[in-house]
């Protein structure tokens, strides 16, 4: 089975990290590395040489997610620092062992406990993290160390969408209607309230699973309850911390923005805010979500960036960040910039790559300097002039047999990024079931089509078997999951 056109191409295998000119790695390379690369080099904070960097740092998760940051691990070694890796729960050989531990429990006072054992050893410089799972556990070891960090109520606040959106509303940050829900009635009863179309999600969640548009009634029975069922067993989720207060798990109805969506890496420093990048999310949506299609220099002109800079600094105090790496999402709605939410972490799926290419920002290196108390050398958004997109890997659901990635797509000078992350024999489950995703593939050109263009290309090249599915959603009917997305859906892309 190959991939159809510019599927939000979704499999979950593990980085296969590769060193050379063109290819992924691990290293934080950029088009200005390759002869022939399309549009001027990036500038200050793009390319591959590294400062110096103070010292130490901890990295931390409750349980590995797998081996999905491990080559966010090595750049942050790229870059000078020297990491340990502290995990409460995951696999004995995932990092050297003269700098990794497992806590052998997901329990934040283990945790703590094992992080402050280390640390008198140590003497670390910073604790951080990549998962939206361990942000509030980072920020109560930080704290337990007398370390730097946003402190566990802005952590608390940033993690869970129901605080974010209470935190939102109370400081006037434009934002969608949003309430819990307990149970289909009182859905029910709130989407009559807020008025159709309507979104679904959980407040513990990522990455966009059991995240749905609801059209009617009909549509909010269905899916209420498989995302009811759905969270409780969410990697997610099930990647928190035990002990720890993260805040209400539940569902939240919001009001439907209308409008377009943009994907910031941002930073505050001393409550004053810096937009390092801002992409474009150039999606054909359906009625489930996928951080799917992306486009960068974005098209918003200055009018609408200090809008949106005005939204996020708003959002980032209304949540108590005062100091911190950011990904902000924001969506316009009767031509206004809303809040969707804040991360205080550096945004996924090769947006740290987007970054650097495309405004020559890195929000790995910011996040070292802003994890050991140092202020970044960070300017405002300034495009490099690099056309750049990207997109999920997105296949039917179904047992991964085989993922091939050609010479030809790896090899490429016009791909800045691509990321496997699904192996032979794991579990694809695509909505309502789950939001697994193969990978990511971003490309370079002269323009949003001529870079587009390329990704569909090269995206048509890459070999996938699937085997029979082993979750529901292979015989779910159309309406129940999403829709693939082709080339000649998207907006500003010409078929080639």
């Amino acid at each position: 089975m190959g991939l159809r056109g510019l599927w939000r191409i979704v499999v979950q295998v593990r980085t296969r990290d590769r060193d050379g000119t063109g290819r992924p790695c691990h290293g934080p390379p950029c088009v200005a590395d390759r002869p022939g690369s399309p549009g001027p080099a990036p500038t200050a904070g793009a390319p591959c040489a590294s400062e110096e960097t103070p010292g130490k740092l901890l990295g931390l998760e409750a349980v590995q997610n797998a081996s999905y940051y491990l080559s966010r691990y090595r750049q942050v070694e790229d870059y000078g620092a020297q990491l340990y890796v502290l995990n409460g729960l995951g696999d004995p050989d995932y990092w050297p062992a003269d700098r990794y531990r497992i806590a052998g429990s997901k329990h934040i006072d283990d945790l703590v406990a094992a992080a402050k054992a280390w640390h008198a050893e140590e003497h670390f410089d910073g604790v951080l993290t990549f998962s939206e799972s361990a942000v509030v556990a980072v920020a109560t070891v930080a704290e337990a160390l007398g370390l730097p960090g946003v402190g566990v109520e802005a952590a608390r606040t940033s993690r869970n969408k129901l605080l974010m959106r209470q935190a939102h509303e109370r400081a006037g940050v434009p934002h969608p209607s949003f309430r819990l829900v307990p149970d289909v009635r009182a859905a029910l009863a709130t989407a009559e309230e807020f008025g159709y179309p309507v979104i679904l999600k959980p407040t513990l969640g990522a990455a966009s699973n059991f995240v749905f548009r609801l059209d009617n009634p009909d549509d909010v029975r269905l899916r209420f309850a498989q995302a009811e069922t759905g969270i409780q067993q969410m990697s997610w989720f099930r990647m928190e911390p035990d002990g720890e207060d993260v805040g209400p798990h539940g569902m939240l109805m919001e009001s439907f923005l209308d409008g377009p969506e943009f994907l910031t890496e941002s930073l505050i420093w001393d409550d004053e805010l810096y937009i390092g990048s801002i992409v474009d999310r150039v999606t054909v949506e359906g009625a489930t979500f996928d951080d799917d299609v992306h486009h960068a220099p974005t098209g918003l002109g200055e009018h609408d960036l200090a809008a949106v800079h005005r939204v996020i600094a708003a959002a980032a105090k209304a949540q108590g960040i005062h100091r911190g790496v950011l990904h902000a999402e924001v969506r316009f709605h009767n031509g206004e910039p809303h809040m969707l939410e804040i991360a205080v972490r550096p945004g996924g799926g090769g947006l740290d790559y987007f970054a650097r290419v495309s405004a020559g920002y890195c929000p790995i290196k910011a996040m070292l300097a802003v994890a050991t108390g140092t202020r970044p050398d960070v300017h405002h958004y300034r495009p490099t002039g690099v056309h750049t997109a990207g997109t999920c890997l997105i296949s039917e659901p179904g047992r991964v047999e085989l993922i091939e990635v050609p010479a030809s797509v790896a090899e490429s000078d016009r791909v800045f990024f691509l990321k496997i992350i699904a192996k032979a024999g794991d579990e694809i489950k695509r909505p309502p079931y789950g939001n697994n995703i193969l990978g990511f593939l971003c490309t370079t050109g002269t323009s949003f089509d001529d870079a587009m263009s390329a990704a569909h290309d090269l995206a048509a090249r890459i070999e996938i078997r699937m085997s029979t599915p082993d979750v529901p959603s292979a015989v779910a009917s159309a309406a129940n999951r999403g829709k693939p997305v082709l080339l000649s859906q998207m907006p500003g892309v010409a078929a080639g």
